[in-house]
């Protein structure tokens, strides 16, 4: 981190003894003491990794995140501004990738979810950057593996250059909410049929059956997976808003269920 020119570093649980202080994944109920501290200290930002350190996540300088999902947002935005080319996210990441790459006329691409999966898109479309939604960042030049310290290092460059604090900066990108959902289904069920229900439900989305089902919609998304392990279908949306996102996911839980 000196190295990049950060001169204020303050680390929170840094005694590497394996115990872990909170849930090491990081999501926002698991990093109330980060998000209090950055406050406190008056700090530019958090940073958060896991503990194989491929998912990273920010805090701003107000105590909120970043957001997971904008974690690759940010870096392809910087990324593309140096070296344009083609973006891939997978089918559950947020619709904002896909409008930076709009802004600077390049193609987005949607693989599978899961990091092989993305890789894969990735060596296929010649891509520049990728990565998921859950922080994980993939920069070819590098390397291709999900690697926070990578991550890091762009978001920060980034972030100089843009002379904003970490709120206003985050403003600048679209504000899209996501929702999960989850319905059962008999086990004796074929899931097929029942994503085959929503399609139907759905005639006017652009439909994806490449992983499950995505349905794109002038609204925003759903995207259904049948779980590995489970007779579970696990239900995905984002939209513009909050009540939206939570609205679509619950109708597609309703259509599935029925």
């Amino acid at each position: 981190m000196t190295q990049l020119g950060v001169h204020r570093i303050e680390v929170l649980n840094d005694e590497p003894n394996g115990r872990f202080a909170h849930n090491p994944e990081p999501l926002r109920e698991h990093l109330d003491e980060i998000c209090t501290e950055v406050v406190s200290r008056q700090a530019h930002m958090g940073i958060v990794v896991d503990p194989d350190v491929d998912r990273l996540a920010f805090v701003m300088e107000n105590g909120e995140l970043f957001g997971e999902e904008y974690t690759l947002v940010a870096v392809a935005d910087y990324v593309m501004s140096q070296k344009p080319g083609p973006a891939v996210s997978n089918l559950s990441s947020s619709r904002a990738l896909s409008d930076v790459c709009a802004r600077y006329e390049q193609p987005y691409h949607a693989s599978p979810v899961g990091e092989v999966h993305v890789v894969k898109a990735m060596r296929a479309s010649g891509a520049v950057i990728g990565g998921e939604g859950n922080g994980g960042i993939i920069l070819p030049d590098l390397h291709y593996g999900r690697d926070a310290l990578v991550g890091i290092a762009l978001f920060l460059t980034h972030y100089v250059e843009q002379g904003l604090t970490m709120s206003q900066w985050r403003s600048t990108y679209p504000a899209y909410a996501m929702a999960k959902e989850k319905v059962t289904f008999d086990p004796q069920a074929d899931p097929e049929l029942l994503l085959q229900r929503l399609a139907d439900a759905f005639p006017n989305a652009v439909k994806n059956w490449s992983d499950g089902l995505k349905l794109d919609l002038e609204e925003g998304w759903l995207h259904v997976r049948k779980s590995n392990t489970e007779p579970i279908l696990r239900i995905y949306s984002e939209a513009n808003h909050a009540h939206a996102a939570a609205e679509l996911a619950s109708q597609a839980r309703q259509i599935l269920g029925s």
